[in-house]
């Protein structure tokens, strides 16, 4: 019997790492669709830049190279029999999925606070660009996909996965648990550090590094155990909920 703990990522059962991707599809295209028209993206989205370059800055051809991904993607599902994960039912079901774990997330890092005796819960800086609505749920969208591209899959999954093999690897009894769970403590310390940083970049107060330490501790529970698709939905929505709602 697999071991999940062997590798952070999921066992997917009847998905794959395809079926997941797909699922991200309405927060990856509505984010890359609308985010041209901000002055500013996500600062962990390094893509829009180089399709804009790929388009000539030319906003008809941007859109159509932006469409084109998502059609190679639904294509590439459908070729591999995969296109009932498409189905609107399972997009719905994600998103409630997403709310739940939403809700969850901010009960348990608010109690966690709370318990601490950090005082009031944090509230994160909005600036004037994110005041606005459609700036708050494009940007909101763009955090979902690539900051759990950035710190679930390449940081936790893979980064994790290198660090083992190369300097970890051991047989010893539990090792191998204790190592993925110091690591997701780590890189959940490294996501909510990163908020901190940058032109947008909060000040510095214990109570936000705290309970994005332990908002990242369970998008990487997500991650682990349900996938890729569920972390970014649930971040996303999260994301919406604070600063438009």
């Amino acid at each position: 019997m697999k071991d999940s703990i062997n590798t952070p990522t999921p066992a997917y059962k009847s998905e794959n790492a395809w079926t997941d991707l797909g699922l991200t599809l309405p927060i990856f295209l509505g984010y890359h669709l609308c985010v041209v028209f901000l002055p500013v993206r996500n600062a962990a989205d390094w893509v829009t830049h180089q399709m804009a370059d790929l388009a000539s800055n030319d906003l008809r051809i941007y859109a159509a190279v932006t469409l084109s991904i998502g059609a190679a993607l639904v294509i590439s599902l459908v070729a591999i029999g995969r296109g009932h994960a498409l189905r609107w039912t399972r997009f719905v079901g994600i998103g409630v999925e997403g709310i739940l774990y939403a809700v969850a997330m901010r009960l348990v890092a608010s109690s966690i606070v709370g318990r601490l005796k950090l005082d009031a819960l944090p509230t994160p800086a909005i600036t004037s660009i994110q005041s606005s609505p459609f700036a708050g749920v494009v940007l909101s969208l763009g955090a979902g996909f690539y900051e759990e591209l950035a710190f679930r899959v390449c940081l936790f999954a893979i980064l994790g996965r290198l660090v083992w093999l190369a300097f970890v690897a051991t047989s010893l009894p539990f090792a191998k648990v204790l190592f993925w769970l110091g690591w997701a403590v780590f890189s959940s310390a490294a996501f909510s550090a990163w908020h901190h940083f940058g032109s947008f970049g909060e000040p510095f107060t214990l109570q936000a590094f705290i309970f994005r330490w332990v908002s990242g501790l369970v998008f990487t529970a997500i991650f682990a155990l349900r996938g890729f698709a569920p972390a970014v939905w649930t971040h996303a929505l999260y994301d919406i909920w604070v600063l438009v709602l």
